[in-house]
């Protein structure tokens, strides 16, 4: 018997730890838009998850957005049946008009459909095809944007999509392997124009800034920037539970927040109380920023008589004597 590839063994086993103990018993979704990293995870998921008594399917996002996008949803369907994955479907969906730049357009979108098809097939969860490249592009996007301890967290190996569990098994695998299992097991993978069009940051990134730094440090520097958002993401779940705690420990009646218990905090502790704090408030995560926080920490810690610090969402926050109140949605 011919030995397994390395490649496809390390994704197999990459796919195995992420599926066993997984609770429930409905399927398990790919999201496959045909391209090496995705079209490897679905061809491990294929082999594995019906050994751990699992159904196994597949998605694929059309988002119209290309030419010949419709005949490259519909390959990648044909491929997903002849692999024995079942459900499988192409869902299309409409970026223009959506907020945001066309890369997040695009992923809002993309999400959004994913979402949908997991909870009409009850999927125990859904897994994408992120790398370790993707993460070290990630983190290194987050530095450049001054994005903090969350942006260096990058994308965490498990997360809740509208109460779907999303794995990301192949966060240790590499993309080059992931490629080479393709090639081993004679699957042709679509290239994504996208992935290599400089108008996008991170396609920049690929091509340009990660080639420099593994130049000039070595290849090393990609499981290093992966291992840093591993560290960061464990340090931020103790900060966030500690966090928690704390908002209960400086909550007043009626909602308001106690000054001198906020100040008596750390600084790591109360600018998260503080963004928690925005969230229940009602402002939209996705556009609550440092800003908006920095303006809350300065009620608190930079008090001079100013007036409100205005949130996401139409909420304006005061400090009154020793309490931060909300005036807006909830």
């Amino acid at each position: 018997m011919a030995a397994l590839a390395p490649p496809v063994a390390a994704i197999r086993v990459a796919v195995r730890r992420a599926l066993t103990g997984l609770p429930g018993s409905g399927p398990v979704l790919v999201a496959c838009s045909g391209g090496a990293d995705s079209l490897a995870l679905a061809a491990a998921t294929a082999f594995v998850a019906p050994r751990l008594g699992r159904a196994a399917g597949l998605v694929t996002v059309d988002h119209g957005l290309q030419a010949g996008s419709a005949e490259r949803a519909a390959a990648v369907v044909a491929w997903g049946r002849e692999a024995g994955l079942d459900p499988v479907e192409s869902v299309r969906v409409e970026v223009a008009g959506r907020p945001g730049g066309p890369e997040s357009a695009a992923r809002d979108a993309r999400y959004q459909a994913l979402a949908e098809v997991a909870g009409r097939h009850r999927a125990a969860a859904l897994l994408t095809g992120h790398t370790r490249d993707d993460q070290a592009e990630t983190v290194l996007l987050a530095l450049a944007r001054g994005a903090g301890p969350r942006g260096l967290a990058g994308m965490p190996a498990r997360r809740r999509l509208d109460g779907v569990p999303l794995l990301r098994p192949l966060l240790d695998v590499s993309r080059e392997q992931t490629r080479t299992a393709c090639a081993v097991l004679g699957l042709s993978p679509w290239e994504d124009p996208h992935n290599a069009d400089p108008s996008y940051a991170r396609a920049r990134v690929r091509a340009d800034v990660l080639p420099g730094l593994v130049r000039a440090l070595g290849p090393g520097v990609l499981d290093n920037l992966a291992r840093t958002a591993r560290l960061v993401a464990a340090d931020n779940e103790a900060l966030d539970d500690l966090a928690a705690g704390a908002l209960d420990a400086v909550r007043e009646p009626g909602g308001a927040l106690s000054v001198p218990g906020l100040a008596g905090l750390a600084p790591a502790v109360r600018g998260r109380v503080l963004h928690a704090w925005a969230r229940e408030l009602g402002a939209p995560p996705a556009a609550l920023s440092y800003r908006h926080v920095a303006a809350l920490e300065a009620l608190v810690t930079g008090w001079r008589g100013q007036g409100a610090a205005h949130l996401p969402g139409g909420i304006r926050v005061f400090r009154r004597a020793d309490r931060l109140t909300a005036v807006g949605p909830r």
